[in-house]
């Protein structure tokens, strides 16, 4: 399915590990032929970014890697005839965090892929991390151009409210759900930016990631913790949204990521 021409298409994705699901993300491309896609967890370095295969579809592939961890990347299709450009590497503040903001210029638009720590349990020193680069997070976000074009598009690894998760009433108080990781989502809210999927979508429930383990996505037991960020000018101008579930569904014997992509169509 591609867009029509006078849309943009504009995604998320978590891929968990580029080189194990490169396959999935170029077919995904094939599919939905997006513009512009913020992808998450490369565990990949800059250097051993694969930018021909994504040449090949005619993307150029913007990218802040690290071995084996995280890793952002921002894919722009060439189609757009505006030449991208990276404004900042690495989140302010929170570098020592690794390589979890990418922040790019393109077609008039501010794209920042964001992967925020998950946090691991409220007991491990990583939850503290998490609430501090989620306050870096913030901050950054009130520095952009926010009455212009801007989009925040990642894996927050956190449930904004009830509706986004399979078991609110079981997960109370517990990692991603937890009263300071949502003020924090409230405080990037309260900027002006828009959560552009509950925009359009006010009352369904839907999930982005789904554990391994258990059954968890064949039960529906998942959460939404995938977004796409957009300043009002931006968001005012969306059309639709849709989690692609199929992208998270085995292929022949292939594993696909945890997470699902998110797409949205902006006019």
């Amino acid at each position: 399915m591609s867009s029509p021409r006078a849309l943009m298409r504009l995604c998320t994705w978590n891929v968990n590990s580029l080189p194990a699901r490169l396959d999935f993300v170029l077919d995904f491309l094939q599919t939905h032929q997006p513009d512009v896609v913020c992808l998450q967890e490369l565990k990949v370095e800059d250097e051993a970014f694969p930018h021909l295969a994504f040449a090949q579809l005619g993307y150029v592939a913007l990218t802040h890697g690290q071995p084996q961890w995280n890793g952002v990347a921002v894919l722009v299709r060439r189609a757009l005839e505006s030449e991208p450009r990276i404004v900042q590497r690495g989140l302010p503040g929170a570098e020592s965090y690794g390589a979890r903001l990418l922040t790019v210029a393109v077609a008039g638009v501010s794209v920042s892929s964001v992967y925020v720590p998950n946090g691991k349990s409220l007991s491990h020193p990583d939850f503290k991390l998490k609430l501090a680069f989620l306050e870096k997070l913030h901050e950054y976000a009130a520095s952009l151009p926010l009455n212009e074009p801007v989009l925040l598009g990642g894996d927050f690894n956190l449930v904004p409210a009830a509706l986004d998760s399979w078991n609110e009433t079981a997960f109370t108080d517990r990692i991603f759900h937890t009263v300071e990781e949502r003020a924090r989502w409230r405080a990037l809210i309260d900027l002006g930016l828009v959560d552009v999927f509950r925009a359009l979508h006010p009352a369904e429930q839907a999930f982005s990631w789904w554990d391994y383990r258990a059954g968890a996505f064949h039960k529906k037991h998942g959460l939404r913790i995938d977004f796409l960020l957009a300043s009002q000018t931006l968001a005012s101008r969306a059309r639709t949204a849709q989690i692609d579930r199929d992208f998270r569904k085995k292929r022949e014997g292939r594993i696909p990521s945890d997470h699902a992509p998110v797409l949205v169509d902006i006019d």
